[in-house]
């Protein structure tokens, strides 16, 4: 049987996330109740009541006797939203429970005496939890705080799965009473592996190989080099001659002393400009 833990709860009128807001800058949790057959009601809990609450391991996983307003009932909790970095509870889903309805919930599985299992002691191996937690069946009443699991004679490379959990009378897990049963493992002893870095070689012979092959290198570099300046030049002489001949036709078109007073200076100005960009390349 569950140990019972109490929840005080407020009625709230408004919703909306504004409100909500509003809500958890005041130090309240916005939350919701609803199953059983009943209207689904707006609550507010009080945050530091709720965080004294969640310490305890079993609180998810228990039937709570919750207090809204004046009136009791039996509760569960099905929903908890948290901040993704504060430590703050965003919302709460509560779901009303019946003594004679049956419900599924989402138990922790707690593995015991792993470091007394030949696989440990003997084999160097640690124990790997493939599941922590399973969903199981069952009345209110009969609800497990938690699933135990003994690994004391486990040897290493061996693994346990679902149908190794010992379970209370009136307790299932849905998974292996399904039409197509799912018997997946729970946890194994493994040996942990560290890959150690291989050293690296000191290459002694064929330096000189090595530094034949810079000195390669460095002439394929430097023609490299060569080849883009002349590129470069090329393209500054199409820039050039392309000016002249543009302003060629300008001067033939325009015969005057202004204008080719005019066309010397830009032409000057122009070849200078080029030749200098040559000789910085």
């Amino acid at each position: 049987m569950t140990k019972d833990f109490d929840l005080i709860a407020e009625l709230r009128d408004e919703a909306g996330t504004s409100n909500s807001r509003r809500l958890r800058r005041s130090g309240m949790v916005p939350a919701v109740i609803y199953g059983a057959g009943k209207e689904n009601l707006r609550l507010t809990i009080d945050h530091n009541h709720l965080l004294k609450k969640l310490v305890s391991e079993n609180f998810l996983t228990s039937i709570l006797n919750s207090k809204i307003q004046d009136k009791e009932e039996s509760v569960l909790i099905k929903d908890i939203h948290v901040h993704p970095s504060k430590r703050q509870i965003m919302h709460l889903d509560l779901q009303r429970v019946i003594a004679d309805q049956v419900i599924r919930v989402n138990v922790p599985i707690h593995f015991i005496n792993g470091d007394a299992a030949p696989g440990v002691k003997l084999g160097g191996g640690s124990v790997s939890a493939l599941m922590n937690e399973v969903e199981v069946s069952c009345l209110p009443k009969n609800l497990p705080e938690r699933l135990e699991v003994d690994v004391a004679a486990m040897e290493l490379d061996e693994l346990r799965y679902l149908s190794d959990i010992p379970l209370a009378e009136g307790v299932e897990i849905p998974l292996l009473t399904q039409e197509e049963p799912n018997n997946e493992p729970i946890v194994a002893i493994r040996l942990l592996r560290i890959q150690e870095e291989e050293p690296e070689e000191v290459v002694v012979e064929g330096e000189e190989g090595e530094e034949g092959e810079e000195g390669e290198g460095a002439e394929t570099t430097e023609e490299t080099v060569v080849r883009n300046t002349m590129v470069l030049d090329t393209m500054w002489d199409i820039i050039f001659w392309t000016y002249l001949l543009k302003n060629t036709r300008h001067l033939l078109l325009n015969q005057n002393q202004n204008s080719l007073e005019v066309y010397l200076k830009r032409h000057l100005r122009v070849e200078r400009y080029c030749s200098l960009n040559r000789r910085s390349i």
